[in-house]
């Protein structure tokens, strides 16, 4: 009677009965070990009321979940974000961007870089882990992206990155390094770069929101991967499990988008663009060349001359003559050696003692290279033929890796040890008939030194008979 405007509706202050106490006390726990874990790896309020819907069975609404993540977030004082929406034509705009994460490998946790290609109007995303920011990774992750999507964007945006920008000019000009100029046309699109510094951010939301989206739903808590092939297989399917989001205003999936998208890419180039970086490099008096600070061996035989080298993202070729002559891993660490067992056989047939100290069968053993029957086999070839000898005939049982597979040569191996026949010659035949997939048949006892007066089983004794037909003729 007083007002004609009703009285403010009092609401209860009371808990809300579906978030229970223990749901709250848990979010809780997670929003303050995330301030331990990395910056741009913590829980947003919709990855808390999934975590919540699979591991506590909440079945409330996200409302719920994000008005207690917005009090404590006030409460911690973090800001909340905003972001400007642009609009793209199909085919027409990509972005490039690096960002950080942390994985769990068996070695340690380690930071990973991810180099992420996003078609802008689709928002079709490609994810590539690499060890470091090198120029070579951030070429090689391009070529992939380009490969996964069928086609390239007709212009690409970027940040200011050393891989390609080589200095930054008056407005938009910028002095590209030459290798991504080559790398440019040889594809055919046109680049922009974004302002310096974080005012260019805005200038490419679409890969920066897909970046800690990305993250977040994918990278929380710290993933665990056993090597980097594992952990780009985990990004392809997190990819494709991303392709079927349907994005916030759009009406169609994002693969629904991609389908039309697909038919405005340019096409790709007939012939691959050579991203490696080339050198030439002397191999030094222990078979090795020195790329950057770490070196890498080479056959013996290449010793005193030069050699080829080619440095890609994750390996490193060399080549003489024309051929691929080594491969290894590439090394990012410092003064570090990459070296082969099976670059020094033919050394270490002159030198058989230097063997069992040596750092290429260390480097063999702690790779896992070396299994358990080896160390059986040498042994039992020491005992028979003595030192010297039996590490011969052991180095002629590794040459056999050049022309077979590592597995039918373990599994000849055990065969010669269970039926005593240890000498590099039997290996081959057990080898030879496990390749031909036929039953080994069951091998002789090996008679050691005696072997020198075996004889075929089955003779030919028709010039005994001429020859005596012969001697009897002469004496009548």
């Amino acid at each position: 009677m007083a007002s004609a405007i009703p009285p403010a509706r009092r609401v209860p202050k009371r808990e809300p009965p579906i978030l229970t106490g223990k749901m709250r006390r848990i979010i809780d726990e997670w929003l303050i070990a995330d301030k331990s874990a990395p910056k741009k790896q913590r829980h947003t309020a919709r990855r808390i009321f999934h975590r919540l819907q699979r591991e506590q069975g909440f079945v409330g609404a996200e409302s719920t979940v994000r008005r207690h993540v917005g009090r404590r977030r006030r409460e911690l004082g973090l800001p909340k974000r905003a972001y400007v929406p642009r609009d793209h034509l199909p085919g027409q705009e990509g972005e490039v961007d690096w960002y950080e994460v942390h994985v769990d490998f068996p070695w340690g946790r380690e930071k990973v870089f991810i180099l992420q290609v996003r078609a802008c109007y689709s928002g079709r995303e490609f994810h590539m882990a690499f060890p470091r920011q090198t120029q070579q990774a951030f070429l090689e992750g391009q070529v992939a992206a380009f490969e996964y999507f069928g086609g390239i964007f007709h212009r690409v945006r970027y940040d200011n990155l050393s891989q390609a920008v080589k200095r930054i000019l008056r407005g938009r000009r910028r002095e590209e390094t030459d290798r991504f100029v080559a790398f440019r046309s040889h594809h055919l699109f046109a680049s922009e770069f974004c302002r310096p510094d974080k005012e260019g951010a805005p200038e490419k939301g679409g890969v920066e929101n897909g970046v800690g989206r990305f993250r977040r739903n994918h990278m929380v808590p710290v993933p665990k991967s056993e090597s980097y092939e594992e952990l780009n297989r985990m990004l392809l399917d997190w990819c494709a499990e991303d392709d079927l989001r349907r994005m916030e205003e759009r009406p169609r999936t994002v693969i629904e988008d991609w389908e039309e998208e697909r038919g405005y890419l340019l096409e790709l180039p007939e012939e691959p663009f050579p991203i490696a970086e080339v050198g030439s490099y002397d191999v030094d008096s222990k078979s090795r060349v020195k790329v950057r600070t770490n070196r890498y061996s080479v056959p013996v035989c290449l010793v005193g001359r030069r050699v080829e080298v080619r440095l890609y993202g994750y390996r490193l070729e060399a080549v003489h003559g024309g051929r691929v002559v080594a491969e290894h891993e590439r090394s990012y660490g410092c003064y570090d050696q990459r070296l082969k067992l099976d670059h020094y056989i033919e050394l270490l047939q002159k030198k058989p003692g230097a063997l069992r100290d040596s750092k290429p069968l260390r480097q063999a053993r702690d790779a896992g290279e070396w299994p358990e029957q080896y160390d059986l086999l040498w042994d039992e070839l020491v005992d028979r033929y003595g030192q010297a000898d039996g590490t011969r005939e052991l180095l002629d049982v590794l040459l056999l890796h050049r022309i077979a597979p590592a597995e039918d040569i373990h599994m000849a191996i055990t065969l010669a040890l269970e039926h005593g026949c240890c000498d590099a010659g039997s290996i081959g035949v057990l080898l030879r008939q496990l390749q031909a997939n036929e039953e080994p048949p069951e091998p002789l006892t090996d008679l050691g030194p005696l072997q020198r007066y075996e004889r075929p089983a089955r003779l030919d004794f028709g010039g005994y008979d001429t020859l005596l037909s012969a001697s009897a003729g002469g004496a009548a």
